[in-house]
């Protein structure tokens, strides 16, 4: 009943009976596995030398098809972790459950699995005292099938409590999905506090209104929104997602989705006379950062501190939807694109990235970026990791082109779809539905696509998958849960086990772990049509992406 589905697993006679004092054998290299572990036992349950024995170990070789070579210890990252070193081994016996993989990522995902062989109840918060709990005996073997497995959470269209991306992190890591990556500003909100820079969280983080649907004709629900998280916040949120084994990828979006910055400094833009508020439609705003020297000066500025804050190897600069008619106005962009031999303003967006994908490289870390209209073919954009989310086509595209891919293709993987033609579901991103079915038929390799291996920069292929939940139709923590569950479910099981899916095999697990959800708290609820909703809860969303 475990979800994602293990590459073996064999089910034997007996349990191993989880008393009051726990027997936990930690190897070298072991200690954060082991540490969460016992969290997840209950805090209550005093250490003992006695009684039956947990032993965690590092080793080589131990998981399927494992090529053979020393164990990687310390904190895993995710992009630096291979399929092999985030696979392990599991056997539990009524006197000895030993749990051993190549490296620490895997021993932090057989935890994950350890916990859902747990009974249910165990994974409630209230019941984590020590009680006697139990593991039936089984041999496990078990590896994903692609090293990114992750989910991208929307905070800068809704601003959303720092407690719930916690809740979120340890969710991801239940489904053994290690990345997490946080959409940190658009047109419609600013959410990271800059040294240096005030008025982003003075100015940018706060919006008038939210209008009531798609289109700039909408009308406002009159009730101003916003919110930002400290430097410090988001350090200890890092720190709590690396304990298990979740990376956060953090996305500063640039040259477009700008209006919230030059809300707040409007001489970065290409109409520094107007003062503009933070956009409170919904959409793809003309607003743009300016392709000048301050400009690129502010974004290198702004990822310096995100690098600082954040250890992802890997760093988002979105890059997409940027219309560049401002820049086709601009004598002063004409000129800059002269200068620099373009043969138009809009090729200035890839020098723009590339200024950005540079300085990234010169700080140890990866840039990301959007493909949406064959960014892939752009010179500019070479070594770039792209998330494709246009279709599978255009991330075929890429891969062929030379480029690692996140496979994130709308019409599969975003959750801000209505989950169904039901005219009781709640507003969504217009366009059609994506359902259960739709995710868990997605495959992120269809086609024949090379996994690429996560600690190489050069060769082609596919990083992994991931969903997306943006949060234009989502303005709370409630109605964010209602979306993504359970297709964040089908979503992992499609990014961790290889070979042939069943379907209805799969609604069987589900059913059994729905308990499991429902234990820790996840209980997803439809919510009210927004008509029905008070204003203090009218923050609907922007159409995009």
């Amino acid at each position: 009943m475990i979800i994602p589905r293990p590459t073996e697993l064999t089910l034997h006679p007996g349990r191993f009976v989880i008393g009051p004092d726990l027997h936990l054998d930690a190897g070298p290299g072991t200690e954060q596995a082991a540490e969460l572990l016992a969290g997840y036992l209950g805090r209550g349950r005093a250490r003992s030398a006695a009684g039956p024995r947990i032993e965690l170990s590092l080793s080589p070789g131990t998981t399927p098809d494992h090529a053979a070579g020393t164990p990687t210890a310390g904190t895993p990252a995710a992009g630096n972790q291979s399929a092999d070193n985030q696979g392990y081994t599991l056997r539990i016996r009524p006197d000895l459950v030993t749990l051993a993989s190549p490296g620490v990522a895997g021993l932090l995902n057989g935890v994950q699995t350890l916990r859902q062989l747990l009974p249910p109840a165990a994974l409630d918060p209230a019941n984590a005292g020590p009680q006697d709990w139990w593991w039936p005996c089984a041999d496990v073997r078990d590896r994903p099938r692609l090293a990114w497995r992750g989910a991208l959470l929307d905070v800068a269209r809704h601003f959303l409590p720092l407690e719930f991306l916690y809740r979120f992190v340890d969710e991801l890591a239940l489904h053994k999905l290690n990345v997490f990556q946080l959409h940190l500003n658009d047109d419609q909100g600013w959410r990271i506090e800059i040294d240096g820079l005030p008025r982003l969280t003075e100015v940018g983080a706060w919006r008038a209104e939210s209008a009531l649907g798609p289109g700039g004709q909408m009308p406002g629900n009159g009730t101003p929104h916003g919110g930002y998280y400290t430097q410090a916040e988001l350090r200890g949120l890092v720190s709590y997602a690396r304990v298990r084994g979740v990376s956060v990828v953090p996305e500063i979006t640039m040259p477009g989705h700008a209006r919230a910055v030059l809300a707040a400094y409007p001489e970065l833009g290409n109409h520094p006379e107007r003062t503009l508020p933070v956009w409170t439609n919904w959409g793809i705003s003309e607003d743009i950062l300016a392709a000048s020297d301050q400009a690129l000066d502010f974004g290198r500025q702004v990822l310096a501190q995100t690098m600082d804050v954040f250890p992802s190897r890997y760093v988002h600069i979105g890059g997409d939807e940027c219309p560049t008619v401002q820049w086709q106005r601009s004598p002063q962009a004409r000129e800059r694109a002269r200068q620099l031999g373009l043969g138009s303003p809009a090729e200035l967006h890839g020098w723009f990235l590339r200024q950005l994908q540079e300085f990234l490289a010169r700080g140890g870390r990866r840039a990301m970026a959007w493909d949406e209209k064959g960014y892939a073919a752009e010179a500019p954009l070479s070594g770039m990791v792209l998330s494709a989310w246009r279709d599978p086509a255009h991330g075929a595209l890429a891969v062929a082109r030379g480029h690692q891919v996140v496979m994130t293709p709308h019409l599969s993987t975003y959750f801000d779809y209505p989950q169904t033609d039901d005219p009781a579901e709640p507003q969504g991103q217009p366009g059609g539905t994506v359902t259960l079915a739709d995710v868990y038929a997605f495959d992120p390799l269809a086609g024949g696509l090379p996994a690429a291996d996560p600690a190489g920069d050069a060769g082609p292929g596919v990083l992994g998958t991931q969903a997306a939940l943006w949060t234009e139709y989502a303005p709370t923590p409630e109605h964010v849960t209602y979306l993504t569950y359970p297709r964040l479910c089908a979503l992992a099981e499609v990014a961790w086990t290889d070979g042939p899916r069943d379907f209805a095999e799969f609604r069987g697990r589900l059913d059994h772990h729905r308990k499991r959800l429902g234990a820790l708290g996840v209980a997803p609820r439809r919510p009210r049509p927004m008509a029905d909703r008070s204003p203090a809860l009218r923050h609907p969303g922007t159409m995009d992406r």
